[in-house]
């Protein structure tokens, strides 16, 4: 094909220009676009409603603690407990990775961890203890609206609660008594209270930020 800036026949098959009069950007290699953004709307409500039922289940176990139930009374509410609990987990790391996942899509400069701590950050000793704020953090960071500040205190305040809880668990659950033990599904109820509310707000600011159009990678969630 004859170029069309210098009129040579050296343009190739498909191109209007030749190596040397075309911009150097018309040859760059074809770069995939990054994860698309998905809503975690549905996530987040979810696990703002079990959030909302593990901390029922604090109260009904202050309750309990503070009333002296029988043993086998206090074994099924222990169990209750626990299966509400696990389950919770299991919906909050799915809306955890996806609020993560979005914050790349954001700005994945911001991101200071890999994409896997999200989940195993929680698992291991000792970095389970600062990790997992970091991540919320970095997410909560990227997924801030444009021109607004993205104070830290809300986010700071549920992980003071969360350490606190899994602190006073360890100590004072073991054979103490029961205003002791009141006092550790006291934190417990705190920690899950704050954390539905970081929940929500990570979750709206995300949403909002995808609804600013242009500006992002995607003007929508899918």
């Amino acid at each position: 094909m004859i170029c069309a800036s210098c009129h040579s026949t050296e343009a190739v098959t498909g191109e209007t220009r030749c190596a040397r009069c075309a911009p150097a950007d018309s040859f760059a290699p074809f770069v995939p676009p990054g994860p698309p953004l998905r809503s975690p709307v549905g996530l987040g409500q979810a696990t703002v409603i079990l959030l909302g039922l593990v901390g029922a289940g604090d109260v009904v176990a202050i309750w309990a603690d503070l009333a002296k139930p029988s043993v086998l009374a206090g074994s099924v509410l222990d169990i209750a407990q626990g299966v509400l609990l696990l389950a919770t987990a299991v919906v909050y790391l799915c809306w955890l990775w996806r609020v993560r996942v979005n914050a790349e899509v954001f700005d994945a400069s911001s991101q200071s961890k890999a994409r896997w701590w999200t989940i195993g950050g929680w698992f291991i000793p000792f970095v389970n203890f600062w990790f997992p704020r970091r991540i919320v953090l970095d997410a909560w960071d990227a997924s801030a609206p444009q021109g607004r500040p993205s104070g830290h205190g809300l986010v700071d305040l549920w992980w003071t609660a969360w350490v606190a809880g899994l602190i006073a668990d360890r100590l004072l659950r073991v054979e103490s008594g029961a205003g002791m033990l009141a006092v550790v599904d006291g934190i417990d109820l705190v920690a899950a209270a704050l954390a539905a509310v970081v929940v929500l707000r990570l979750t709206r600011m995300q949403h909002e930020k995808a609804l600013q159009g242009p500006s992002l990678p995607s003007a929508a969630l899918g």
